[in-house]
């Protein structure tokens, strides 16, 4: 096994061994599992599929949350989108429906693929997903576009965090906004050097995003901020595909947003104690939820 300590050791790999990124991580989770090749490209081809499911279920299925606080939006976007409504963007309607559906599905207790958290699902499958559509791509594509996502998130969990308790909604949209904006690099013929520029890029924009959730449920603002980080990943994806780097290194971004959840107060780490869940509005909904007099 090759030792990956960064985003940058991973790209020199893939590089010299004029490999994707993806080949990279396929090759070590194979042997690290001790598994042939075939079969962990199996398994996330099963991943794939309930990413899928979960896209389709959340558009079709009328779900609602137990608490009340979400669903339906997603499939609301979409009849926007056929009426004409929004403003026409194509791909980008399709990335935001996508990442409310995922989200929402999770919300109601449905069937997700945590990547890298269950509270930022809907992210990589919206680009993913999206792109596999839009571009007509083979699954094997898509399949190994999330082995690249799957590599930038483990350095991210290795050098910082993916939790929100621990680092912020920076931890887990943020992270999740640069696994998919990686995937979507690779997915579209970038070299892994611009793999990793998009994950930087996608990252910073996202450094210092709070987890403040409304009665400290994973809805409110956590299923919007799904398609925020979506949308980051191909403005990254595009940026990087374009040749434009991110002045920070990436991987010095990642030790920025670690900083930055090690100093953030823990009313804002999934507390349900700062930032949008102490508004007035936040506080009555709680009471609501759990029938506080």
């Amino acid at each position: 096994m090759v030792h990956i300590d960064s985003l940058q050791a991973l790209a020199d790999i893939a590089e010299e061994k004029q490999k994707n990124i993806s080949d990279i991580i396929l090759m070590e989770e194979a042997e690290g599992k001790e598994e042939n090749i075939d079969k962990v490209l199996r398994q996330m081809s099963a991943n794939l599929k309930v990413m899928q499911e979960a896209a389709k279920n959340g558009i079709a299925l009328d779900t609602k949350s137990e608490s009340g606080l979400s669903g339906g939006d997603a499939r609301k976007y979409q009849q926007a989108v056929l009426a004409g409504k929004t403003l026409g963007t194509g791909m980008l309607d399709s990335v935001i429906m996508r990442a409310l559906a995922v989200a929402e599905i999770n919300a109601s207790m449905g069937r997700i693929v945590a990547a890298p958290t269950a509270g930022s699902c809907g992210i990589i499958p919206a680009v993913c997903l999206t792109l596999m559509e839009e571009k007509k791509m083979p699954e094997k594509k898509v399949v190994m576009g999330l082995f690249t996502a799957a590599g930038i998130g483990m350095v991210i969990a290795k050098k910082a965090s993916i939790s929100g308790a621990e680092g912020g909604c920076q931890a887990e949209c943020g992270s999740a906004s640069a696994m998919a904006a990686a995937a979507a690099v690779e997915m579209c013929g970038g070299s892994p050097y611009m793999v990793i520029q998009a994950c930087g890029i996608a990252l910073k924009n996202l450094l210092g995003l709070v987890c403040d959730p409304v009665a400290g449920l994973v809805e409110v603002p956590c299923i919007k901020r799904n398609t925020i980080g979506a949308v980051n990943a191909l403005a990254a994806a595009n940026m990087a595909l374009a040749g434009i780097e991110s002045v920070i290194p990436p991987d010095e971004v990642i030790m920025a947003m670690k900083s930055i959840g090690d100093i953030m107060p823990g009313v804002l780490k999934e507390t349900a104690e700062g930032g949008l869940a102490a508004t007035s509005t936040g506080k009555r909904l709680e009471k609501e939820i759990y029938g506080i007099k």
